[in-house]
């Protein structure tokens, strides 16, 4: 009883700090903090497949800027398309991607998993280059219509040159992104998903079928990534190929993964967290963060392989031996 009154005095904290953050911290640090729930987010869909289905993407990001362009198009050529329309044809492109993909990559897995991810991203990378008159080119699509978003009869907000307002339905849906997927790794199927990760055999011996499995779950973790994709497109009121398919999208969310922790639920945004403040303080001296974050990577592979959230149950296991060691005494 007393963990669950902690629980949601936590949880009402945290909401109340989400809805002051604006007028206490600021656009710029608001800003900031948007880029980080969307990275948040695109780094946990990640994490669906590789911490709880064991399966490598180095090209997550195919999805992430499908989300993007999907509703950047939208937006353009559709007159009069409203807000929640737009970022459903966003989602809705990532996920008939996913579905696309699926006869290819699920029936793999481990460095073949991986590969063919890179070679269908760096496909991707391409044609968005190449289909100038669609895409773009290297210059994207910008400054397309952002309309407010509107419930008839209900509310109507403002999104274009109204950060704030923008903040508030950034995290609202980025926030919902998050607690869905974290239910979906509570559900039996999400006991399924770890059971493919530690023995497929045995997965396939229950009569459960593999490949259509790793399908849902990759369409799922395809959709997330849409969804983060198709609200940094709205933020940025851009869409580029460099920006959303470019080989460092792809890796970054995997580097918050490493370095959050691969298999926690949470390691993901903790890793983003910690990516963005070393991003955030080696800019204000040089401009090799790459390198930074490089080396910082291989430190956390070197001296905490379980990154971030495996140190911290650690040192907490430490703790509550050290505490029973004393108990004993006494």
């Amino acid at each position: 009883m007393i963990n669950k009154i902690k629980h949601w005095i936590l949880w009402v904290a945290l909401i109340g700090i989400l809805a002051i953050f604006p007028k206490v911290f600021g656009a710029y640090y608001t800003n900031l903090f948007v880029t980080f729930a969307v990275f948040a987010v695109l780094s946990v869909s990640l994490n669906l497949l590789l911490g709880y289905t064991g399966l490598l993407s180095f090209g997550h990001a195919m999805f992430f800027g499908a989300g993007g362009y999907g509703t950047a198009l939208a937006l353009k050529h559709i007159e009069g398309l409203s807000l929640l329309p737009a970022f459903g044809i966003g989602v809705l492109s990532a996920i008939v991607l996913a579905m696309i993909l699926c006869p290819f990559v699920v029936r793999v897995s481990g460095t073949a998993f991986a590969m063919l991810h890179l070679a269908f991203a760096q496909l991707m990378y391409v044609l968005a280059l190449k289909l100038r008159g669609i895409t773009g080119g290297e210059d994207g699509i910008g400054n397309f219509p952002i309309p407010a978003f509107t419930i008839p009869g209900v509310v109507s907000f403002n999104m274009k040159g109204a950060p704030e307002s923008f903040y508030y339905f950034a995290i609202i849906v980025l926030g919902i992104s998050v607690w869905l997927m974290w239910f979906f790794t509570k559900t039996p199927f999400g006991q399924i998903q770890v059971g493919i990760r530690d023995n497929f055999k045995r997965i396939d011996y229950l009569g459960f079928k593999v490949p259509h499995t790793k399908a849902v779950i990759y369409i799922v973790a395809a959709a997330f990534a849409g969804v983060a994709g198709s609200v940094y497109a709205l933020f940025h009121n851009l869409v580029s190929a460099d920006g959303s398919l470019g080989a460092l999208v792809s890796f970054a969310p995997i580097i918050n993964t490493m370095i959050g922790g691969v298999g926690s639920f949470f390691g993901p945004i903790w890793g983003t967290a910690i990516f963005q403040i070393i991003e955030e303080l080696v800019l204000r001296f040089t401009d090799r963060v790459e390198l930074v974050i490089g080396v910082t990577l291989v430190l956390v592979i070197m001296f905490a392989p379980m990154g971030f959230s495996g140190l911290i149950t650690m040192l907490k296991q430490r703790l509550f031996s050290a505490s029973s060691h004393k108990l004993e005494k006494i």
